[in-house]
């Protein structure tokens, strides 16, 4: 199993969240995020002054899929959220070793 978190824009994140329910991943998990990355903040002018917001608003998404299911995942992923400009975000990938349903107790790939 692995662990995909995606830190995208988030005026992407409805239309990545449609992508992946429509392709079956229904679970995860979602949070409002600062970061930046090679950007470095964008510079804003207001009333003549200039300034930088260098911690961007994003929107994190953590999902767990069965290995099989990776790659398609991470390409529902891609093609919903990019624009093609700076700040489309990153994906992690991380290998999960144990997951349990609470409720039932299940484990593996049953939990997810």
């Amino acid at each position: 199993m692995k662990r995909i978190i995606a830190v995208i824009r988030q005026e992407k994140f409805e239309g990545v969240k449609k992508a992946l329910i429509d392709a079956g991943c229904e679970g995860m998990n979602v949070s409002e995020v600062k970061g930046r990355g090679r950007q470095m903040g964008i510079r804003e002018s207001y009333r003549g002054s200039s300034y930088c917001i260098d911690l961007i608003p994003k929107t994190r998404l953590e999902l767990v899929v069965n290995d099989e299911d990776l790659e398609r995942i991470l390409d529902v992923i891609i093609e919903s959220a990019r624009t093609g400009e700076v700040g489309d975000g990153k994906i992690f990938v991380s290998d999960v070793v144990e997951v349990i349903r609470i409720r039932t107790g299940e484990r593996g790939s049953d939990a997810v």
